[in-house]
Formats: structure tokens, sequence, C-alpha cells
């Protein structure tokens, strides 16, 4: 092998980013190798050929207890590209526009009133909403790690219509999960951290350029002037090890070869496992990797003659769409009047129309019904929520799935998430699919990308705290559910 290097970061999406940063600024040399020519990993763009436009391939979000991915992006200079929302907007089966926003109140008060006004649920149902929340907040997360967390529900009094239009809701476009396919543990992890602990835990946090820019240049910047390298279009063939215990160096694509003291394999799990010789990847602690399973998660992007809604963003109930997002600009560029081919394409270059994009998490049964059919749906149910569209031509339309998009946060997944330190000497693991005690979420990632520096940091004998603290639980929220 040639080039002995401090540390060597396979991947370079958030998970890498995090770690490689982290170390920068400890001080240590991370090089960081990507196979794609962008950073970011999941958290990508592309461009539309049809209207000239970079759009995401998914909506990404944060929110107020992401306390790791905040302090990160304010490390990276990013901070300022993300908008905290101040309300969001909950659309039921009927059409009622509820609010929800907080009120002064402490937490877990701050919400009482925004809860109150989900219209579309009875008195008593929201009578029993409060009395599921308070139940599931003071039940030990211990005590609920590996049940499914619809059995939870139909055992605590959350019916069928409560099920279907406050647990799914939430969850579906936090963990991207159907309630009979997740933990409750993580279930409780949402609802705990991201709404009643904290008053400021569930302000939604919107990027406002695409994420290709987000997670690129400045972020690279960045990290160069820390003294880090970013090598993109560097695929990794493979992790070398000196005997069974120790990893020496990796192997790129294209046969070079380089040692270092560290390495972290920041990749998908679906991945990790063909960088290691066969005896290691078999082993119990990395076999039990490739027991973890994808979800999917869909986005179907629109652009319309016209805008159909003021809303930045909406969350729609009971419908195949799930989140709808507006064009994260003050204006939306202006419309024209090239003709629709099917209703899904239109004629000519550059961005053009009011665009929106709408997410649909665990889309398991979206790929079987065609990107037609999907746009059809899609445009239908927005139509009827926002009667404008009718009157709308759609100039084009796209899905993107995304068949790998999370890990499936199924009970008893906990078991099978390994920590950053291996038992290979030298190898540390980050990505959102490890230990982290989060979903998969750019959050999770970043998370786990400051743990394997930890790993490095313990290993060379100077550890350090790099993971920043939650939010804290607010003294009421710890007085009303014993957090």
């Amino acid at each position: 092998m040639s080039g002995m290097q401090d540390v060597i970061i396979i991947g370079g999406g958030l998970a890498g980013l995090a770690a490689a940063t982290a170390l920068a600024e400890q001080g240590l040399r991370p090089l960081l190798l990507e196979s794609r020519d962008r950073l970011g990993g999941r958290a990508s763009s592309f461009e539309d050929a049809r209207q000239g436009e970079t759009i995401d391939n998914c909506q990404h979000v944060s929110m107020g207890c992401c306390t790791a991915l905040a302090q990160w992006c304010r490390s990276v200079g990013i901070a300022d590209l993300f908008r905290v929302e101040p309300e969001l907007t909950f659309i039921g089966p009927e059409g009622q526009q509820c609010r929800f926003s907080a009120d002064r109140l402490p937490a877990p008060f701050h919400l009482t009133r925004a809860f109150a006004r989900l219209t579309y649920f009875s008195w008593g149902e929201r009578f029993r909403l409060a009395l599921g929340l308070r139940k599931l907040a003071r039940t030990p997360a211990e005590t609920l790690r590996g049940r499914s967390f619809l059995t939870w529900l139909q055992e605590n009094g959350q019916g069928p219509r409560l099920q279907e239009r406050f647990w799914h809701v939430v969850l579906v476009s936090a963990i991207s999960e159907t309630l009979d396919q997740i933990d409750a543990a993580h279930a409780r992890k949402v609802f705990v951290d991201g709404f009643l602990a904290n008053r400021r835990a569930w302000e939604v946090h919107i990027p406002q350029v695409p994420l290709g820019d987000l997670y690129g240049p400045r972020v690279q910047s960045r990290l160069a002037a820390l003294g880090g390298e970013v090598r993109l279009l560097a695929g990794v063939e493979r992790v070398e090890l000196a005997g069974e215990g120790e990893a020496a160096g990796i192997t790129l694509r294209n046969g070079e070869r380089l040692e270092a003291r560290d390495i972290v394999a920041a990749v998908p799990h679906h991945r990790v496992l063909d960088l290691l010789p066969e005896s290691v990847a078999a082993s119990p602690f990395f076999s039990r990797i490739a027991r973890i399973e994808s979800a999917p998660i869909a986005s179907v992007h629109l652009w319309f003659d016209r805008p159909i809604t003021d809303l930045p963003h909406a969350t729609l109930i009971g419908t195949l769409s799930q989140w709808v997002f507006r064009r994260p600009s003050e204006e939306s560029p202006p419309a024209v009047s090239a003709q629709s081919n099917e209703g899904t394409e239109a004629e000519g270059n550059g961005p053009r129309g009011a665009y929106y994009q709408v997410v649909i998490s665990a889309s398991r049964g979206v790929r079987e019904q065609g990107q037609e059919a999907t746009i059809a749906a899609v445009v239908e149910e927005l139509s009827r929520v926002w009667p404008v569209a009718r009157g709308a031509r759609l100039l084009h339309g796209r899905v993107v799935i995304e068949q790998k998009a999370v890990f499936s946060a199924r009970p008893g997944i906990d078991e099978l998430r390994p920590p950053q330190t291996t038992p290979i000497s030298g190898l540390h693991l980050a990505g959102d699919w490890t230990h982290t005690g989060w979903p998969s979420t750019m959050e999770g990632a970043v998370r786990s990308g400051y743990l394997a520096a930890e790993s490095i940091l313990r290993r060379r004998g100077a550890p350090r705290s790099i993971l920043p603290p939650d939010l804290p639980v607010e003294p009421l929220a710890r007085w009303a559910f014993g957090l």
C-alpha cells in the first residue's frame, strides 16, 4: 500500500461529512472518499432535463429537536440556509384546514390548543388522543422496545380513526413505515422528543436551496479550510485488514491502495458488508446488519401553469399524498402556456410554472401503480383540496422513488443496529442505521458521524465528547410525564 492517511472516511453522505468535520476540528486530517460526483448521499438533487431546473430527490426537513444536525450546520456555515416554519397546516378528509402552532405556554402545554384545533376529530377523540399521548410519554422506552406500535395503540384506546388520521400521519413522515411495522420505542421517541419535552422541539426547519447546494460547495470548502480533503468519483472496493483483527487501509475501484490509521465506513447498511472479507462479514457483530431492511419514499414533482395554493407546505389526511411542499422561494417562476403531453410533460426548457413536490413515505405500492397513474391520483387529490387546481394545467410531472430511502424501524430493529466501534481495531461505522437512539433521519446520520469521531479519539487516547446534548426536558413536561 502507499500513502499513509490519518483517517479515511468512506462515503460523503451526512454521516461521513459529520465525522470528517468533527475530526478535522480536533486537528486530525481526514480524507473523505465519495463514489459519486457530489456530496450529500441520499440528501441530493438532480436536474430535471425537461424543465432545466434543479430539484431535490426528495424533500428533507429538520426539527428543533435535531440538535446534532443544527450544530453541524452551524459549524460548516449552512445554518442560514434553513427557514424555521411558525406553523404547520393539516388538511382533513373533508377539507378542514387546521393550523398547528405553539402557544407561549411551556412544554407540554404549548401545543394544547394546536391539538384542540384538529377539527376532523370529535371532542371525544381529541380527549382519547390526549390520553394516548400521555400514556405513551409515561411508558419507559425499554418496555416498548421490540413491540409493534399498532398493537400498543389498539391496547390503549386509540381506534382506527385516530390511528389513520393522527398516529399514522405523523409517524409515516418521521419514520416512513406503517404503524404495524414500527417499533413502539421509536414511535415514543418521535412524540416525546419531537413534540412534548421542549417547546422548541416541534419547529420544522426547511432548506431554502436545493440539497445539492446545501451539502455541497460550502461544506467542502469548510472541510478544506480545516485541513481535510474530499475526493469525488473515488469509489472504494474494499477495506484491507492486517489479519482479521485490524484495519490497514482501503483499495479503490481503480486499484489504488491507501493505508490509514483509522477508517470510517459511512455507507448504507446494504453496502457495508460488501467492503469486508467474507469471514468478517459473517461474524456475529457484522452479520446482523444484513437483516436490516429498507423502506421506500416516493416524491411526485409537479409543475402547473399557475399556483394552486399559497401555503408553503401542508399535510394531507387520508390520501395517497402525505406532505405537499411549494417551491421554497418568495415567488414561483412565471407561468407559460406550453401544451402538456398526457398531463406529464411540457415542451421547452428552463424553469417554468408553479412547482410543488408531494412526498409519499412508506411508498411500497407506488412503483407498481406506475408514473402516470400516480401523478393522476395525486393531481386529483390536490384538486379536491384546492379547487383552483382543477383549472390549472399540468405542464410536467415526474415520480422519483428511492427504494432504500431509510432503514425500516420494525419491531426489534435496535437489536440489529451496531455501535460505531467495531471488533476490528481501527474500523469504525457511521450511518443513520447504526446505534444512535434515533430513527432514520438526517439527525441520526450526523449523530452517527459524531459518535464515530468519538470512537477514533478514544482509540487514540484523547477521548472527547463531540455529540451535543439534547434539548432539555422542561420542568412541567418532566412533572407531567415523569421524563
